[in-house]
């Protein structure tokens, strides 16, 4: 890993979404620390494109399916179970449904299979202040508990990545990753989520619309 950045895989409408994702992972290799793909890449690809995907990018790179699964446990289980199958290794899920009969469940399964849960503490746009805000300190507790690898906490406003830092400061599980969106077409500059604490931040369009993504990656993270 040369940058903190997870690049997001959103191939635009009349592009094939395999050869696309492929052409992308090969121009960047292992310049950034994972990869992710979304659920309409993996809708667009079936499970079998979307295990080609995964099977170019390189080994020691963080593969994401953010699928924000929100159901009971068993109907999460059974959706994860497509990504994993597929070779991803991280897994991206909504809070709301809460630990018991649904979080439980979805955490043992990736537990058994060697995959991780990344908790969404509140997303990037400008909505969600309403309703996730209220319940950060809940939600990053509520993961600590579980034990995941990690959180989602919008690069659009560091705010909430300093308030999860501070709360998961209290935690059992200090150490957890908060990973970023927004930074690029969605406004937020790069580095800026990390010196507000989070340890990745996920950028998009801004390298993989680029004419040559691997130059587009170095000059946005060239330098802090």
């Amino acid at each position: 890993m040369r940058y903190p950045v997870i690049i997001a895989l959103d191939p635009p409408g009349g592009e094939d979404p395999v050869s696309w994702s492929v052409r992308i992972i090969d121009s960047l290799q292992d310049e950034p620390a994972g990869y992710k793909i979304g659920l309409p890449l993996l809708v667009r690809s079936g499970p079998k494109g979307a295990r080609d995907i995964a099977s170019v990018m390189p080994t020691n790179t963080i593969k994401v399916a953010d699928l924000k699964l929100a159901d009971i446990g068993p109907v999460m289980v059974l959706t994860a179970s497509t990504a994993v199958d597929a070779g991803y290794t991280h897994i991206i899920a909504h809070p709301f449904m809460g630990i018991e009969g649904g979080l439980d469940e979805l955490i043992k399964y990736l537990r058994d299979v060697g995959a991780e849960l990344i908790l969404l503490a509140s997303m990037s746009n400008p909505g969600a202040a309403r309703y996730f805000d209220q319940f950060i300190d809940e939600f990053v507790v509520m993961g600590a508990r579980l034990g995941v690898w990690g959180y989602v906490a919008p690069a659009t406003r560091p705010h909430i990545i300093r308030r999860v830092r501070e709360v998961l400061k209290k935690t059992p599980n200090p150490a957890a990753k908060i990973v970023s969106p927004g930074v690029g077409a969605q406004g937020q500059r790069p580095w800026a989520a990390i010196k507000a604490g989070a340890d990745y931040e996920i950028v998009g369009r801004a390298v993989t619309r680029a004419e040559d993504p691997a130059e587009a990656l170095e000059r946005l993270y060239g330098r802090p």
